[in-house]
Parts: structure tokens; C-alpha cells; sequence
């Protein structure tokens, strides 16, 4: 387990990158710091918004802000995979070919619009993402860490555009969308302008960042968290609304970004609520909704906040959370049987009218349990006597006037 000084070290250095990227993305700071935390969880993030909300200008400022190098990709339906992974090229001075390094082989790469690349195009990057290499040619070329790949894409314009296939978003650990700044926050973009941007230098080194790592792969997580992540993600493929559900990469991922989490919040270990407040961000773009479900004009959002609130949080205590007494796996199994069991009749798979967490604003990680017994509250079916007075209403013909019609002989 971390020691509680290079824990303390560590959030003051993530909250020195978040406190100089807050500089220029106004408002938005549980964003940034999502983004921040992905860079640190060797993670990648794909930003969905509408044009204009600032996609491109948070990408910048993380790449001002850490001391390593910055490639932007923009991608197009002409651009090619060489483009992305680079190339062979023939040097007749010496006879031999040698190779031209591509957009990727950089420690952050800014992929603008990457829908409207082809397919071909979007694969070359699935490498990379996973395998943190290109090949070409036969050869294989290591790439640089820290590495992060920062998509960006249009949700409203999908002429001339080609979807993500489910392998390439998989490989994305969140995905985020800033939405729009409140009044105040708008003037005081307006006010700066582009010299905010200008001003950006870089506060931590690459160096920093793979410690920052070894850190954060220090942090606890006890087996009642562990089972926990496994019943949120296996609930994802039971779940009646959803066509296909999360794989096993989602629970890495929930584990991965709850450990540099709670070093972010001071701590060498990690909460269940930890996890609950994560689970959106990570799961959503992971699964695909059934065709009832989107009928119904339920969202993934809704889908995840549903089974938050139908999943009991696991019991415990502060000593066991913190590794100081362990707990066997098979207590840890016990306990959730019993948790479960005690867990009001609420079935994840039913509708609830406001899910405990959402991609764009998820409830905050202190909030958790009394989000989820609001939802669980609003998700519990009608009683008879509701049932009949709802049917009764539904039942009430509606009155019409009837006019006249004389004939005309």
C-alpha cells in the first residue's frame, strides 16, 4: 500500500495540472479532472459535444500543461492509415527503405473529429490504443509513454461520417461532453479570450506522469470493492435493456480509474462510492441498449443509474477498506450474498425517472446512497389501488359535440 506522504505528493501535483488547465476551460472542472485522471490511468478519452463547447481547447491546454510531445490528427475521409501509423519510403542515398514516423508516435495525440475518418483509417489507431505500438511493414515500433490518445467527435452532424465500431469504443476508458457554460462562466471566456491559452506552461514533466502512475497502482482496493465492480459489470449483461453489455475491459477500467481516483482525493485506497461515481462515465459508451429500451426513449445513462440503484453498496468497515484487516474472498462473497439479500425488490432492468448517475453531470461520490434510494423509491411499481385509479383515467372517453346535419331535399 502507498505511503500517506507520496499520496499526499501526488494529489498536490494532479490538482497542479487541473488547477493550471482550469485556467482556460472555465467551469468545468470534474471534466478536467476526469481527463487528467484517464492520462495518469494510462487510459484514452473520446469527447462527444456539440462545436464550439471547448473539445479541442481542453486537449491543448493538457498538452501545454504537461512537458511531452503534442500531435493533432484531423481526420478526414481522404485521410489514409499511413497518415496515422506512418510509413515505409525508399532513401536512395542509401539504398534501403527507412520510416517515416506517422501522427500517433507522439506522448498525446489529439484525434479532431475522428468520425469522419474512414473505417480503414479509425483501425489504425486500434493498435495503438491497445498495444501502445504500430506496425508497419512487419516492423513493430514501441510508442513512447506516457501515451494518450484525446478523440473528439460531432453527435449532430452525421452526414459524410462513419461510426465508431463497438472494438474501436471499447478501447476509450471514458467518455465525457462539457456541455455548455453558465452565464457568468461564458462572460468570463469571453473576457480572456484566446490570451489565457497563451499563457499556459508546463507545470509537471513526463517523468512525473509515469510516477504518478507507480503511484496510483499502489492504491488498495479490498475484495468487497473488487466483487463489487464484478456485480456492476456482470449486471450489464443480465439486464434485460441492454443487447450487449459491458466486457471485462469496462471492469479493468472501473478498477484502473478508481485506484488514481482516490489518490486524487488524498486517500491510498478505494471506496465503493468511488466506484458508483465512475461507473457512467465508463460504462455507458460500453454497451448497446435493445430495441424496447430505445423505444421507450430510455439512454444508456438511464440504464447504468438503474442498476447502480438495484446493486446494494457492499458493507464495510474503515479498517478492512484500508487493508489494515483483511478479508478472504470468500467472506467477501458472504457478505454480498447477504447485502443482496437485504436489498429492497427493486429490479435493475425497470425504469427509473432519475438514474443515480449520468454521463454528463453523475451524482457526486459523497451523494451516492441517498441518490440511489431516491431512484429505488421512484422505481418501485404502483400499488393496486394506484393501478386502478391510473386505468380509470386512461378509461374516461373524452366528450365530443355532436352537430346537426339537415338535408337539403
Amino acid at each position: 500500500m502507498l505511503d500517506q506522504k507520496k499520496v499526499d505528493a501526488s494529489k498536490k501535483q494532479i490538482d497542479k495540472i487541473v488547477d493550471n488547465i482550469d485556467t482556460v476551460i472555465i467551469g468545468k472542472r470534474e471534466q478536467v479532472t476526469l481527463v487528467v485522471l484517464a492520462l495518469i490511468a494510462k487510459g484514452h478519452v473520446l469527447l462527444e459535444d456539440l462545436p464550439g463547447t471547448g473539445k479541442t481547447t481542453l486537449v491543448s491546454a493538457l498538452a501545454r500543461s504537461v512537458d511531452c510531445s503534442f500531435n493533432r490528427i484531423q481526420f478526414t475521409p481522404d485521410v489514409m492509415p499511413s497518415d496515422v501509423s506512418g510509413f515505409s519510403i525508399f532513401n536512395q542515398k542509401t539504398n534501403d527503405f527507412e520510416f517515416r514516423p506517422g501522427g500517433v508516435m507522439a506522448n498525446l495525440v489529439l484525434a479532431d473529429e475522428i468520425n469522419r475518418a474512414s473505417a480503414k483509417t479509425q483501425s489504425a489507431l486500434l493498435e495503438a490504443m491497445e498495444e501502445r505500438q504500430v506496425t508497419v511493414d512487419s516492423n513493430t515500433y514501441k510508442l513512447e509513454e506516457p501515451f494518450m490518445v484525446m478523440a473528439t467527435q460531432n453527435p449532430i452532424e452525421q452526414f459524410g461520417t462513419y461510426p465508431l465500431p463497438e472494438a474501436q469504443i471499447d478501447r476509450f476508458l471514458i467518455k465525457l461532453s462539457l456541455g455548455y457554460p453558465d452565464f457568468d462562466q461564458e462572460v468570463t471566456i469571453i473576457d480572456l479570450g484566446d490570451s489565457a491559452k497563451q499563457k499556459l506552461s508546463p507545470v509537471v514533466s513526463s517523468k512525473d506522469i509515469l510516477t504518478l502512475r507507480e503511484s496510483a497502482a499502489d492504491i488498495y482496493i479490498s475484495p468487497m470493492v473488487m466483487r463489487y465492480i464484478v456485480e456492476i459489470v456482470t449486471a450489464t449483461r443480465d439486464n434485460p435493456e441492454i443487447q450487449i453489455g459491458s466486457s471485462t475491459r469496462g471492469g479493468l477500467a472501473l478498477a484502473s480509474l478508481g485506484r488514481t481516483y482516490a489518490l486524487s482525493q488524498g486517500r491510498n485506497y478505494v471506496l465503493p462510492d468511488d466506484i458508483k461515481y465512475l461507473a457512467p462515465y465508463i460504462l455507458c459508451h460500453r454497451i448497446s441498449l435493445a430495441h424496447e429500451a430505445k423505444v421507450q426513449g430510455r439512454s444508456e445513462q438511464d440504464v447504468i443509474g438503474s442498476i447502480l440503484s438495484g446493486i446494494a453498496v457492499p458493507y464495510y468497515d474503515e479498517d478492512e477498506v484500508q487493508g489494515k484487516k483483511k478479508v478472504s474472498q470468500k467472506e467477501a462473497a458472504e457478505r454480498s450474498k447477504a447485502a443482496a439479500a437485504k436489498q429492497p425488490a427493486t429490479a435493475a432492468s425497470k425504469p427509473a425517472d432519475k438514474p443515480a448517475a449520468s454521463a454528463d453531470k453523475p451524482a457526486a461520490a459523497k451523494d451516492a446512497p441517498a441518490a440511489a434510494a431516491k431512484d429505488a423509491a421512484a422505481s418501485k411499481p404502483a400499488t393496486p389501488a394506484e393501478a386502478a385509479t391510473a386505468g380509470a383515467k386512461k378509461s374516461t372517453p373524452t366528450k365530443r359535440t355532436a352537430s346537426k346535419q339537415t338535408d337539403t331535399k
